[in-house]
C-alpha cells in the first residue's frame, strides 16, 4: 500500500452563493486547499420561491438548478484560473443553503463560509448561514469576510 492509498484525501468545503464576495470565499478555500493538498468541494444550493396564500405561477423556462450551476461555474473558473490545479468538485443542490452545507461537510476537514455585511453591526452579528454552520457542523468552521 502507497501513502496515497494510506491516508485519504483531505477534504475542504466552500459555499458559493453568487455574491460578489463569493469569488474571495472561494479563492481563500482554494489557496487552504492547495497548501494541504485537499480536496475542494464547492457547494451551492437553490430553492423554489416561496409564496405565501396565493399559487406560485410557473415562469416558463425557468431552470433554477442550471441557474446555479452557472453562478457556481463562473466563481470556479475566475478561481481556477489564478492557481495551481486542484482536486476540485462542484456540487448543486435543491435545498436550504444552511443545512445543505453542514450536510455537504460531514466528514470534511473545514467548511468555509462567507459573511455579508450587516450594516453598522457587521462586528457583532453573524449572517443566518454562517450561525447555523458555526451551531451545527460537525468540523470545524472558518467564516470568511471579504474586507474589500
Amino acid at each position: 500500500m502507497t501513502n496515497a492509498q494510506a491516508e485519504p484525501r483531505h477534504r475542504i468545503v466552500v459555499g458559493v452563493d453568487g455574491s460578489s464576495s463569493s469569488t474571495a470565499v472561494v479563492e481563500w478555500a482554494a489557496r487552504q486547499a492547495e497548501m494541504t493538498g485537499s480536496t475542494l468541494e464547492a457547494v451551492t444550493t437553490w430553492e423554489w420561491p416561496t409564496t405565501y396564500g396565493i399559487a406560485a405561477t410557473p415562469i416558463p423556462d425557468y431552470d433554477p438548478a442550471a441557474d446555479a450551476r452557472n453562478i457556481l461555474d463562473g466563481v470556479l473558473q475566475a478561481v481556477q484560473s489564478s492557481h495551481t490545479p486542484i482536486a476540485l468538485r462542484s456540487i448543486v443542490v435543491e435545498g436550504h443553503p444552511a443545512r445543505t452545507l453542514v450536510e455537504e461537510s460531514r466528514g470534511a476537514d473545514l467548511l468555509v463560509v462567507g459573511c455579508r455585511g450587516l450594516g453598522e453591526f457587521s462586528g457583532m452579528l453573524l449572517g443566518s448561514v454562517s450561525e447555523y454552520c458555526i451551531t451545527n457542523a460537525d468540523c470545524p468552521v472558518l467564516v470568511y469576510r471579504d474586507q474589500r
